[in-house]
């Protein structure tokens, strides 16, 4: 018949403190986790709501940019990956601030048909997706997932309709009008 180690037991008690005591109510501060990943947050929650990133930088460098130059530092650029996506950035950071976008927007020429204010942009999201959104954001919040055409619904009159496999729709979730290309 084999023992038990009661060390392996109490080791779960000295890893809770390890990570320290919490700045507020001196309570140990443990790992937990939520849908934007693991963090460092205080034991007694919900008493106390400390919390605090597990890594404080979360922008990585994929490659150095090599002859290429700061607009700003004249330091070399690299391609980073960030919290949004990948993007250029400064290899001096946090000396020298300056980001630019990997890819440019592009103008679609289709006004926005919710504030009729903007234009539809074509963007990408993080996972590398196209979706067009409005360039008056975060005043308006118009996206949509396909190619906008210049043309009203002839059903809703909406001022925008969408390319979808192979055929114009309307976007409007209520109309449903569809007609082949």
């Amino acid at each position: 018949m084999s023992k038990i180690d009661h060390s392996l037991f109490s080791a779960h008690e000295q890893a809770l403190e390890s990570y320290g005591d919490c700045p507020e109510c001196n309570k140990p501060l443990q790992i937990k986790h939520s849908k934007s990943g693991p963090f460092l947050g205080c034991s007694g929650y919900p008493e106390c709501e400390f919390s605090k990133p597990l890594h404080d930088n979360q922008t990585s460098v994929l490659k150095v940019l090599e002859g290429s130059s700061c607009p700003e530092c004249s330091a070399n650029l690299a391609i980073k990956k960030g919290r949004y996506g990948m993007f250029l950035g400064c290899t001096q950071f946090p000396d020298c601030h300056y980001i630019s976008p990997l890819k440019s927007q592009e103008d679609t020429q289709v006004n926005c048909p919710k504030c009729s204010d903007g234009h539809l942009l074509s963007r990408t999201s993080k996972y590398g997706k196209q979706f067009f959104a409005c360039n008056n954001y975060p005043k308006c919040r118009y996206v949509l997932n396909f190619t906008p055409i210049n043309k009203a619904c002839p059903a809703c009159g909406w001022a925008v309709m969408i390319k979808k496999k192979g055929s114009l729709c309307c976007p409007q979730p209520m109309c449903g009008y569809k007609e082949e290309l």
